[in-house]
């Protein structure tokens, strides 16, 4: 069983050329997911193209309007309609793309966003750049013209530049406003690490930029936001499966499977568990503090109850962490083959979500943990980028 333990037969050569020909399936993937969004299934996108566009008209506090967003979301043919439910500051975001035809809008979202996340994520690994451009994980957020590819490039570049420039680490996080469950652990990681710049420019961005979109759309718009909460709540108290199956939490699955006691607890279980590792992180990584964010961002995926697929590109950093630790230092048996699922995860767990009954990715998410984890302590040292 050398071939699974030791996986020798996954050489640099191969990887390198099994990563372009995944690049080139997944466009053809990107492909048809744009020809969906543009067609009667719509796509998420329509939410951040609707709230753009009411903004681009010099009416922002309308994005969270439901009838309005129902009546422009579907004006363009599609059937389905989203509400939009992230806060004010990405209203800077999506307001140019308002101003857009929605098929354009979408390239054009995609295309930035993705491009972004690809930057971020070559300039912490660039030798690893065909993993780079091929990671599943950031398909299923391109297809759906989701906001996972910036988000993930925040988070990537605060864990790639905490150490060597930690006000523009700071500065990543605090621009997660525009999704802050994603950035949870942040306090507790740079509080626990004494990274008290890059602590105070986070909160001095994510301050800043609720302000300005309150100087620049109004306090209408503030209160507009408020009301998308009910529309946020419903959705998280329901126990539709199609929603919870979307989900890679613990709370969604262990809901889905036991009901809101068991979701409440197992979400409970899993947001402590995140919150032990970012207080730790530095101390286990002590001599590396890019290991430090890939344990960080890995119990990312574990910090929140509301969490999809499409937000996991992340992961990226994580898992690219271990495939240079590898490099640098030797795989451990079982160690290649456990990163070549992980690093698929985002993306088959999503495909086989359905078929199963269950979403799998918090299970790989805590793989993803516990391998990361299991790097740190007294033998460690530093990687630098790979």
């Amino acid at each position: 069983m050398d071939w699974l333990r030791r996986a020798d037969w996954l050489t640099r050569e191969r990887v390198r050329g099994y990563a372009l020909l995944l690049a080139a399936a997944s466009l053809a993937l990107l492909a048809n997911s744009y020809l969906n969004a543009i067609g009667p299934g719509g796509t998420d996108f329509l939410a951040f193209w609707g709230a753009g566009k009411v903004t681009a008209a010099g009416d922002p506090a309308a994005a969270y309007d439901l009838a309005v967003q129902q009546r422009i979301q579907t004006a363009t043919g599609s059937e389905g309609w989203f509400a939009f439910v992230n806060p004010p500051p990405f209203l800077f975001a999506v307001a140019p793309l308002g101003a857009l035809p929605f098929p354009i809008a979408w390239i054009v979202w995609v295309l930035a966003t993705w491009a972004l996340w690809a930057w971020s994520g070559i300039r912490a690994f660039p030798r690893l750049w065909p993993l780079v451009i091929a990671y599943p994980g950031a398909l299923i957020a391109a297809g759906h013209g989701q906001t996972g590819l910036l988000t993930g490039a925040l988070l990537i570049a605060a864990a790639d530049r905490l150490d060597r420039r930690p006000a523009a680490a700071g500065a990543a996080i605090g621009a997660l406003v525009i999704k802050p469950h994603l950035a949870l652990l942040a306090p507790v990681w740079f509080a626990a690490g004494l990274r008290w710049r890059a602590f105070f420019v986070a909160a001095a961005v994510a301050l800043g930029l609720v302000a300005l979109s309150w100087l620049v759309f109004g306090g209408a718009t503030l209160v507009a936001y408020t009301s998308s909460w009910h529309a946020s709540e419903a959705l998280m108290e329901g126990t539709n499966p199609d929603f919870l199956l979307r989900m890679t939490t613990f709370f969604s699955q262990a809901r889905l499977l036991g009901g809101e006691g068991a979701g409440l607890a197992a979400g409970a279980l899993s947001a402590l568990m995140a919150l032990a590792a970012a207080a730790l992180a530095h101390r286990r990584f002590s001599r590396d503090p890019r290991g430090a964010g890939a344990a960080v961002l890995a119990a990312s995926a574990l910090a929140s109850p509301y969490l999809f697929n499409y937000d996991l590109p992340f992961l990226l950093f994580p898992t690219l962490w271990l495939v240079a630790e590898g490099l640098a230092r030797g795989f451990r048996p079982y160690e290649k083959l456990a990163l070549l699922l992980l690093y698929l995860a985002p993306y088959a767990t999503r495909a086989l979500a359905f078929p199963l009954g269950i979403n799998l990715m918090p299970l790989a998410a805590l793989a993803l943990l516990a391998l990361v984890w299991s790097r740190g302590g007294a033998g460690a040292g530093t990687t630098h980028a790979a």
